[in-house]
């Protein structure tokens, strides 16, 4: 599994978060690091663009080497960063399944994809892709950058975002107040509930959500079937997230740490209690 996105220095979000559920869903994680941040849970201070060519270095070495069954992208700043992401889909073998996950705002706020990129994804990314994985804002902004008003219904808002090329348009529910996703891939439109955890944490859901759908792809789930278990998966990480980690909105918790015993420590003292 090979993951396209950016890098949370806070660890809630990003390359990060993707690694995490990666390893959830039982299999290999690999990166191509997309932009470099500077963050925490109360703000982004700081982007880093990776130039292009180094994007498709990272790409080329392990899809040479390990090979790549599936792939997520994430956050990816600039128009230039995704010219070089559709280029390096391009050393993929025919038929890799590839999910986009359009990260536009961070959990605080930061704007993390400029205008000439999100046409860029209009145009580059979206007729390339298995599945996309929008919130409702970030759809609305798609279908608009494609040069159409957004609808207001989700159902129509998926299927217009269909039309602009990808296999399959999850619509996730996390910005409404019906925690339902509506998955549409040309024949097929179902709503998928799920349910709100206003009491857990959700920095890093959406990673962790599209993630997750991409590591089922990658295992040989079809996409409903793996959407299905990435809501499953991202509303456990919500419920378990890390509330008190940080002074803003905790990090999801997609591995139930906070379930697990502490570990032996090296002079024999153990702690067998749940983490703090």
């Amino acid at each position: 599994m090979l993951s396209i996105a950016g890098s949370d220095s806070g660890g809630g979000a990003g390359i990060q978060a993707d690694l995490k559920a990666f390893a959830r869903c039982g299999v290999h994680g690999m990166t191509a690091i997309a932009a470099l941040t500077a963050q925490n849970t109360v703000a982004v201070t700081a982007i880093h663009p990776v130039p292009g060519d180094f994007i498709v270095a990272q790409v080329r070495a392990v899809a040479e080497d390990i090979g790549v069954d599936a792939v997520k992208i994430g956050m990816l700043g600039t128009a230039e960063t995704v010219r070089a992401v559709r280029e390096a889909l391009e050393l993929l073998a025919p038929g890799t399944p590839i999910v986009l996950d359009p990260v536009m705002v961070s959990e605080s706020g930061a704007v993390l994809l400029d205008e000439p990129a999100r046409a860029a994804i209009v145009r580059e990314l979206l007729p390339r892709v298995t599945v996309i994985t929008p919130n409702v804002p970030e759809a609305r902004v798609l279908a608009e950058t494609a040069g159409n008003a957004a609808p207001d219904d989700v159902e129509d808002l998926a299927r217009r975002l269909h039309a602009l090329g990808p296999a399959a348009v999850v619509v996730t529910g996390g910005h409404r107040e019906e925690a339902t996703d509506v998955f549409f891939d040309g024949d097929v439109l179902e709503r998928i509930p799920g349910e709100r955890h206003p009491d857990g944490a959700a920095h890093g859901s959406g990673c962790t959500h599209s993630s997750a759908l991409a590591a089922h792809l990658a295992l040989g789930y079809a996409p409903l079937d793996a959407a299905r278990a990435a809501k499953e998966i991202a509303s456990e990480a919500v419920r378990n997230g890390l509330r008190e980690l940080g002074a803003g909105p905790g990090p999801v918790d997609v591995l139930a740490l906070t379930e697990r015993p502490r570990a032996t420590l090296a002079d024999g003292r153990a702690a067998t209690g749940p983490l703090p």
